[in-house]
Formats: structure tokens, sequence, C-alpha cells
């Protein structure tokens, strides 16, 4: 197979990443207290622990290239030091920060069955095979979305629309301002993104689905 050809049917299968619950969250018809449910079971499956995630595929790769590409990811998630002003999991907490949320909740979370074994998959496919499936597990799979192949046309990355909607409907005030930027991160569409007082940006937070529906 050679590269095009491969580069397509990755995007056809990236294309294919558009969960049916999104337009739930988008409209409201997710009540806020559940959503409490859905952010702490999200980051306690892998928001919390992504950077050593990548961290796996870091160390094993023999490739100085594609090395150099994973250690910029895991700065980035582990400090923000590049893009997001802070790191990652943290800065996934603002959201439910800004709807009110019991932060303590997030310290002790207890998987349902589901996020359980996500979980363990991505523990399996980061650990116990080669530096390659863990890489494409976290910078295609976790990371990657729907948007890649207009993303890749344009050369540049922007962030869905539905972000703003999910935050009009559900929280006024969500998001976190973080070296000059405003941070407002989709819940479900959105791999590295982010928005800058309604622009654009190249990288931001990763990208966070609903596993658990």
């Amino acid at each position: 197979m050679d590269r095009e050809t491969f580069r397509e049917q990755m995007l056809g299968v990236m294309e294919r990443k558009k969960h049916w619950a999104w337009p739930m969250f988008t409209s409201g018809r997710v009540a806020r207290e559940l959503l409490h449910y859905h952010f702490e079971q999200e980051y306690e499956t892998y928001v919390r622990d992504f950077p050593v995630m990548v961290g796996r595929a870091y160390v094993r790769c023999p490739i100085p290239a594609i090395r150099r590409s994973l250690a910029e990811n895991l700065y980035e998630e582990e400090t923000g030091g590049l893009v997001a002003g802070s790191p990652h999991p943290v800065l996934f907490l603002e959201y439910p920060r800004g709807l009110g949320m019991d932060l303590k909740r997030f310290e002790h979370v207890q998987l349902l069955p589901a996020a359980e074994r996500y979980r363990a998959f991505l523990e399996e496919a980061t650990q116990c095979y080669g530096w390659d499936i863990a890489a494409a597990i976290v910078t295609i799979f976790v990371e990657g979305n729907s948007e890649e192949r207009a993303a890749l046309t344009r050369g540049e990355h922007h962030a869905p629309g539905d972000v703003a909607s999910l935050r009009r409907v559900h929280a006024p005030r969500v998001g976190r301002r973080a070296g000059g930027r405003l941070l407002l991160r989709s819940a479900a569409r959105g791999g590295h993104r982010d928005r800058q007082d309604g622009g654009h940006a190249p990288r931001s937070l990763h990208h966070h689905r609903l596993y658990l529906m």
C-alpha cells in the first residue's frame, strides 16, 4: 500500500468519528447534574493520565524525528508550556469548575464498567505492544477527530463551532484565560484545538469523547 492510499483510508476512518450523543450535549438535553458524571468518568478514564500514555510511546520510539514530535506533544500535555499555559489535565477541570461542579469528586472517581473496560484497553495498548501501536492509539485514536481532512487541506486547525453551543447552553462563563487565550473545550469533538477570543490556534486541549453513552 502506498502512502497516499493509506492516508486516504485513515482519513476515512477518522471521518466516521462523530458521536451520536453530541447533539444532546449542545442542545441542553443532558442535565447539568448528569454532566458531572460524564466529566468524572472522562477525567479518570484517560484525561488525568494522558501525558503518561504519550510518554509510553515516546520512551520506546527508536526514530529521532518521531520521538521529537512525541516529546513536544508530551511537554504540552504535561505543562501547557507551548500553547495552553497550564497542564491539560488541569485545564480540563476548568470545565466542571465553570459549571459549578464539586471538584473534590474528581479526586476519587469510581469508573463505571464501560469506562473501566476502555481504560484497560488504553493501558494494554500503550504498554504491551510496540511504540508504534502506542503512538497510534494516543495521537490518532484518542486525539484525532472527524475534522482532520479539512485541517490538512487548510494547513491549520479550527475549533468546531459546536463548542460555542455547549458553552451557551450549559455555562455562560465556562473557559479559562491562559496566556491571553480563552480556552473553550469541546466535550466530544476537538482534538488539540482551542479558540482564542473567537479565533483559532493550532493546538490546545485534547479530544474528549462520550465513551459512556
